[in-house]
């Protein structure tokens, strides 16, 4: 029993947390310059939990919370829900070969989906190869999405049911940065595997790109043999803040079979801008993401399939207090408020030349403790309005929600 205990304080006195860094594109890099993270960090800005000399690191975080809602007066009653659970495993092959997975149970085990797999041949700091299961860096929240570092319960609804949140496909591509005093500029470029035409014939009954995430033959081949592009170009100053524009685009339908042609080939493109700041004398943190969405809809389709979809969020976090609370020397008590709308549908009837309304417009003030950087405990009140096609009076959802996510 002595020879058990005595390996269990050995092994958790070998354990170090850290968050892993790039060393190639940190080198002869200003310590200040190079502590300014980028969205495009995200997957490798975590903590890790490493044993000892053991090549490989672990790490993931649980998100869980409780939640009252009513929809037009009408409540499901008090829920309970365990959203998602993940796990990282990385490891540093040589000094510039890394490999890094991400493993994603959701709502206990209805979804298990490997959203990040890739291994990264690091070359210069302008020049990096990566392939495998890769994450489409359109707007920001797609690659940077991890559960702790946001006030809110729910991921934003342009991030998940206008584009395809944790939108992940197999391919290949290249990104790198450059530091310059108080500037850092990026890129990444990925060709993939893409949609398919379940973006026009899904469940939904609208266009609606999240539909092809159902397909999980994307993994192991394209839907009609077109590869879906993706690239991006970041900047950020350490005093102004960072701006990211991306563009996704490619062929969604089947245009033909064993050299048949089916149809001609119908695109969808998807541009999307980003930005988020600090503001210096407050600490107030602004984070946005705007994006726009073009789908080539075949005539035969009816209006109610969008051609054109736009919409976006907005979330502004204000420091309240700063100092040890309740045993924790470095806790933070937040205000917050998320601003967002999507217009799945954008455009006019051609028959009446009356507005198509399929849209909604949601805000959600909350308030979160961070006990630590970590861990975040969150209140939230949700107010939907949403809109159907035809422009009736809305639909309206509200309630509370409260919950906590932290990483480990």
């Amino acid at each position: 029993m002595k020879q058990y205990y005595l390996l269990i304080t050995l092994l958790c006195s070998t354990a170090t947390l850290y968050a892993q860094i790039d060393p190639v594109l940190l080198r002869n890099t200003p310590k200040d310059t190079a502590e300014m993270k980028m969205n495009m960090d995200a997957i490798y800005n975590r903590p890790f939990l490493q044993l000892g000399k053991l090549p490989v690191a672990l790490g993931g975080y649980v998100e869980a919370n409780y939640q009252y809602l009513k929809e037009n007066g009408i409540s499901e009653g008090h829920q309970f829900q365990m959203r998602r659970l993940t796990l990282f495993v990385s490891s540093a092959i040589s000094k510039r070969i890394k490999f890094l997975s991400e493993i994603e149970f959701e709502d206990g085990t209805k979804e298990i989906n490997i959203e990040f797999a890739s291994v990264d041949f690091e070359l210069s700091p302008l020049l990096n190869f990566r392939g495998g299961v890769v994450m489409n860096p359109i707007g920001a929240f797609n690659q940077n999405h991890d559960g702790p570092k946001w006030e809110f319960i729910d991921r934003p609804i342009s991030a998940t049911q206008m584009l395809p949140a944790t939108w992940s496909n197999v391919g290949f591509g290249i990104f790198g940065k450059k530091y310059v005093k108080d500037w850092v500029y990026a890129y990444e470029a990925y060709f993939t595997n893409g949609f398919d035409d379940q973006i026009i014939n899904n469940a939904e009954g609208k266009t609606f790109l999240p539909a092809s995430k159902t397909n999980a033959d994307r993994f192991e081949e394209s839907f009609n043999g077109s590869p879906l592009f993706t690239g991006k170009v970041a900047v950020k100053n350490r005093k102004i803040g960072e701006l990211g524009l991306s563009y996704m685009g490619g062929i969604y339908n089947k245009y033909q079979e064993d050299g048949l042609t089916l149809d001609k080939k119908r695109p969808v493109n998807v541009f999307a801008i980003d930005f988020n700041t600090t503001l210096p004398k407050s600490k107030t943190y602004i984070n946005g993401e705007w994006a726009w969405v073009h789908v080539d809809v075949p005539d035969t389709y009816t209006e109610q399939f969008g051609r054109n979809q736009q919409g976006g969020f907005v979330d502004i976090v204000q420091p309240v207090i700063k100092k040890p609370m309740m045993g924790f020397e470095k806790a933070v008590l937040n205000v917050a408020l998320r601003l967002e709308y999507v217009d799945w549908n954008k455009g006019s009837f051609k028959s009446t030349g009356g507005n198509i309304s399929d849209e909604v417009f949601a805000f959600v003030p909350a308030i979160s403790w961070r006990p630590t950087p970590q861990t975040v405990i969150r209140l939230n009140y949700r107010h939907n309005t949403q809109h159907d096609i035809l422009g009736n009076p809305p639909s309206k959802i509200a309630g509370f929600q409260f919950g906590f996510s932290t990483y480990f």
